[in-house]
């Protein structure tokens, strides 16, 4: 059975952190019936604790509301929530596609800020109706005719006809519905035709395996359709399809222009990629355009703090992949902290909520090293090879050529801070490519810079020098050749592995005293002395000294010869020799946290 595609309307939010996009779909929620208010609560469509936490939608979501308009006429609007973090661009990018139309939320008292126009030119690519919206109006700072202006600027809109309204107390919620209907256009799509759906996200369930969420673009899928996966060939049956209210609601079916879900039975997000194209396997479409898996951009190891907890760890990451695909590990062995994982991450962000949930979620200790990226080696015979650990490093000998990854980056802040930020871009071994006022007071500045210098603490900085003003937002930009070597931190005269770092060798001794200082004081002072030392291959570049304790052995002397003082001094020298050959140095976690903050 065909629906009438004109009653439909599919539409997301798009806006930069903190905009105020998730209490607004709680009011979307509210306003249509399809939340009661005994069930409401704040960020309902943000599931997990750390998303209430940190405020940042991490997982998108789909919901589908009935709503009565002025007119009389009965729509089914589906509103697809969309990840708020640069880490899950591409999330963002496929939720997009599964759309017809965008609200773009701005903060009334922000203004524009660098993902609201990253997430705008994704809405722009992928042919949406963008629906701009001013938040906050009940902020005492506030500006709404100011940042309406900007918009309207930025869009070609006339300002005045831009909506003003407050998610928080409800203000203006009706009239976004209105514009939603009257502005969005309705799916295009015919339910004879040959299957196509899109799936823009999807979670694993313990009992009907991963829940594929879907946009069926031509077709229809009910009971009785076996489903083929076009990028992984993989072939299912639907246990259950229905959509999201925003409970999981089923139906017999699921025709064109709607949003719902399929229950796959698969038992890994693997076999079910968001992005791929699910077609009919006996009668298949083409697949939909713009397909990519996930491409981790940061890599750690994950070492549990108690070795016998190897095992746990390893379940733990299981279960973290069967929701999240883009999350990649392969066993490690480290010399200083035994058996662990090399996790590969979309970004710092998407790293710290995993090591988050790792620790909450399964109650492990764990020591995670310093981030790195993924390299690329042309070696002497013409071989390309990856690599993400210093370790893996070939010798200097058979290597021709380091490249490294660069990005693009996109820094929107009020122009009394423009020289500070370009200090610390060109510090970070950054290059300028534009800067461009957009208004009396606002800069955009664009530039190159390294993955290495961006993911350590460069948005921190960011933030601290421009009192929390600029904003930040990237995209990869190319693989660039650098003069790069590995530094090795030997303690005690041996070298650390999980302290081995790639460096641009104008940055190497800079890099390896500033560390090898911060090491001197994280680590415990022996009783016996430990020379820390950081060294490009045989030669050392940066040496520091953690003093020996030591017990006063002359305190038993209280006069008498030199000879009998310099014969006890000697014999506590040789002591302190012998101990230093036999004895183990300890390296706190801290110490491995000590490189993501090397600044002076």
């Amino acid at each position: 059975m065909s629906t009438n595609l004109s009653r439909i309307r599919n539409f997301c939010i798009i806006a930069h952190v903190d905009h105020g996009k998730s209490t607004l779909a709680d009011r979307l929620l509210e306003s249509t019936g399809t939340v009661t208010k005994r069930e409401m609560q704040s960020q309902l469509l943000d599931s997990m604790d750390l998303e209430r936490e940190k405020g940042v939608t991490i997982k998108a979501s789909a919901v589908r509301m009935d709503y009565t308009a002025d007119s009389g006429e009965t729509f089914e609007i589906n509103l697809i929530d969309t990840p708020g973090h640069v880490d899950f661009t591409y999330e963002v990018s496929r939720a997009l596609n599964a759309c017809e139309g965008a609200l773009l939320v701005v903060d009334a008292s922000q203004g524009v800020e660098a993902q609201t126009l990253a997430n705008l030119y994704l809405a722009i690519d992928a042919g949406l109706h963008v629906i701009p919206v001013i938040n906050k109006i009940d902020l005492p700072h506030a500006r709404p005719d100011e940042v309406a202006e900007e918009v309207g600027n930025l869009l070609g809109d006339d300002p005045t006809e831009i909506l003003k309204i407050s998610a928080k107390e409800g203000k203006g919620i009706r009239e976004v519905l209105e514009r939603v209907v009257r502005d969005v256009p309705p799916p295009k799509g015919d339910s004879d035709k040959p299957l196509q759906a899109l799936i823009f996200d999807s979670h694993y369930d313990a009992y009907k395996g991963v829940i594929a969420y879907v946009r069926v673009i031509n077709g229809h899928i009910d009971m009785k359709t076996k489903l083929r996966m076009c990028a992984t060939g993989a072939l299912c049956d639907a246990i259950e399809i229905g959509n999201f209210t925003p409970r999981m609601n089923p139906l017999p079916e699921i025709n064109a222009g709607e949003v719902g879900y399929i229950a796959t039975g698969f038992k890994t997000v693997r076999e079910c990629r968001v992005g791929d194209t699910l077609v009919n396997a006996s009668n298949p479409a083409e697949p939909l355009m713009g397909y990519k898996p996930a491409k981790p951009m940061v890599f750690a190891g994950v070492f549990p703090t108690y070795t016998d907890e190897y095992p746990l760890l390893r379940d733990a990451l299981d279960k973290l992949q069967l929701n999240d695909a883009s999350l990649t590990f392969v066993p490690e062995n480290s010399t200083a902290l035994g058996f662990g994982y090399r996790v590969g991450f979309l970004g710092m962000f998407h790293m710290e909520i995993i090591q988050e949930r790792i620790e909450r979620e399964y109650d492990l200790d764990i020591v995670v090293t310093a981030p790195s990226v993924e390299y690329e080696a042309i070696l002497s015979n013409g071989d390309l090879i990856k690599l993400d650990r210093p370790s893996d490093m070939p010798d200097p000998s058979k290597l021709t050529e380091m490249r490294e990854p660069w990005m693009k980056i996109q820094v929107f802040t009020p122009k009394e801070y423009i020289g500070p930020i370009m200090e610390l871009v060109t510090k970070r071994r950054g290059q300028s490519v534009n800067m461009e006022y957009l208004d009396s007071n606002r800069v955009l500045l664009s530039y190159r810079i390294p993955l290495a210098e961006l993911i350590v603490d460069f948005y921190d900085r960011l933030k601290s020098i421009s009192k929390g003003y600029a904003s930040l937002d990237y995209s990869f930009d190319s693989y660039d050749t650098g003069d790069l070597v590995k530094m090795d931190i030997l303690i005690n005269g041996d070298p650390l592995d999980a302290l081995s770092m790639i460096v641009h060798r104008d940055d190497a001794q800079h890099k390896g005293s500033l560390l090898t200082r911060k090491m001197k004081d994280i680590i415990p002072r022996q009783m016996f002395e430990v020379p820390i030392q950081a060294a490009l291959g045989a030669k050392i570049i940066a040496r520091e000294t953690v003093r020996a304790m030591r017990k006063d052995v002359l305190a038993k002397c209280y006069g008498g010869d030199i000879t009998r003082k310099r014969k006890l001094l000697e014999k506590q020298k040789e002591g302190k020799k012998r101990m230093k050959m036999v004895g183990s140095v300890e390296i706190p976690q801290e110490a491995f946290m000590a490189m993501l903050k090397l600044d002076d």
